[in-house]
C-alpha cells in the first residue's frame, strides 16, 4: 500500500510514520502539512491510503475530501483528537477513525482494515456494478443521528451538493455520496435513475405520464412529481428494457 500522511503537527506526523515504517507492505510516498499541499500531493502521486489530519489551519481534512476525486480516490483514514466528528467522518467515506493519542494496537486494527478494503480481486473476479450483490441498506444521518436504512423503504434519492437526500415517505435522510456511486450499488430491478440528480424506487412511482420532447412527468405515492428525462429513459430502453 502507498500512503501518504497529513497533519499540520510534526511530531504527530513521525508517530504515524514510525508505524508505518514497521508494517513491511506499506510504503510511505509522502508528507504534507497543509490541506492544500496534501490537495496537490494527492492529485500528483495517487496515493492508496491516506492518514489525514481534520483540523489543519486554512483547508481542514473535510475540505481535503472535498477537492480531490471520490471515485477510485484513495481511502481516508482520519487522524483527530476530536471525537464529536467521528459521524462526518464516515459520511464522506472514511475507512477508518483513529482518535489521538492511539495505540499501536489500535493503529495495527485500523491498517488492517485498510488492508480488506483495499485489496483487489483478480482480473477474472473483478465484478461489474450490477454483478455485484445490491446494497440492502445504507448508512444514513437524521438530526445528528446515524442509522441504517433499508432500501426498500427509500421512495426516492435527490442530489443535493455533495450529498445524496433519501425519501422515505414524509421523513428525509442524508448520505454524503454521489447519486452515481448509489445507483450503481442498487438493484437495477427496484431503482429507476430518472435524469442526472434522481433515483425512484419502481414500486413507490404510482403512474408516468407523456410529458413533452421524450420526457416524461413521474408521479410517485407521495405525490411528488419529477420528470423522467428522454435521455435516461433512452438508456433504460436499451439496458433494461423499460419504458417504450
Amino acid at each position: 500500500m502507498r500512503a501518504l500522511i497529513v497533519d499540520d503537527e510534526a511530531p504527530a506526523r513521525a508517530k504515524v510514520r514510525r508505524m508505518l515504517e514497521a508494517a513491511p507492505d506499506v510504503e510511505i510516498i509522502g508528507e504534507a502539512s497543509t490541506g492544500r499541499e496534501a490537495v496537490a500531493a494527492i492529485k500528483r502521486t495517487s496515493p492508496d491510503l491516506v492518514f489525514l489530519d481534520i483540523q489543519m489551519p486554512g483547508i481542514d481534512g473535510f475540505g481535503v475530501v472535498d477537492a480531490v476525486d471520490r471515485d477510485g480516490g484513495p481511502y481516508i483514514v482520519f487522524v483527530t483528537a476530536d471525537d464529536s466528528k467521528a459521524l462526518r467522518a464516515f459520511e464522506v467515506g472514511a475507512v477508518d477513525y483513529l482518535l489521538k493519542p492511539f495505540t499501536p494496537e489500535r493503529f495495527s486494527q485500523v491498517l488492517e482494515r485498510a488492508r480488506e478494503r483495499l485489496a483487489k480481486p483478480a482480473p477474472a473476479e473483478v465484478a461489474t456494478a450490477t454483478e455485484r450483490a445490491p446494497l440492502k441498506r445504507l448508512l444514513v444521518s437524521h438530526n445528528g443521528r446515524a442509522l441504517f436504512l433499508t432500501v426498500d423503504r427509500i421512495d426516492r434519492i435527490e442530489a443535493e451538493r455533495n450529498y445524496a437526500v433519501i425519501h422515505v415517505g414524509r421523513d428525509a435522510y442524508r448520505l454524503r455520496a454521489t447519486i452515481g456511486s448509489i445507483a450503481a450499488r442498487l438493484d437495477p430491478a427496484q431503482f429507476l435513475r430518472v435524469n442526472r440528480s434522481t433515483l425512484v424506487r419502481l414500486d413507490a412511482v404510482r403512474e408516468m405520464q407523456e410529458w413533452s420532447h421524450g420526457d416524461y412527468r413521474v408521479v410517485m405515492h407521495d405525490g411528488a412529481e419529477l420528470i423522467w428525462s428522454r435521455r435516461y429513459r433512452a438508456a433504460a430502453e436499451r439496458e433494461f428494457g423499460l419504458g417504450g
